[in-house]
């Protein structure tokens, strides 16, 4: 049960931002972006510590990146409910 929620709970992010200026100097990461060779990301996930994103290429699905929780940090929501 506690993986499916978790697999819930990452579909409410839908973009992150990593950098203190939004604009000039930050990363952004949406789901559905594609990156790294033709893969796409699939899905970022908030835990304890970290954001995670996930990227997918075919059927397979891959941890891609961590951002710790101690780094300028935006995070957008998926509002589509």
């Amino acid at each position: 049960m506690a993986l499916l929620n978790t697999y819930k709970m990452s579909k409410l992010i839908r973009k992150i931002t990593i950098g203190k200026d939004y604009k000039i100097d930050a990363m952004h990461y949406s789901v559905g972006q594609e990156v790294y060779g033709g893969h796409t990301i699939c899905d970022i996930v908030e835990e304890k510590e970290k954001y995670s994103i996930y990227i997918k290429k075919n059927k397979d699905v891959m941890p891609w990146k961590d951002f710790n929780k101690n780094m300028a940090v935006s995070v957008e929501y998926n509002l589509e409910y």
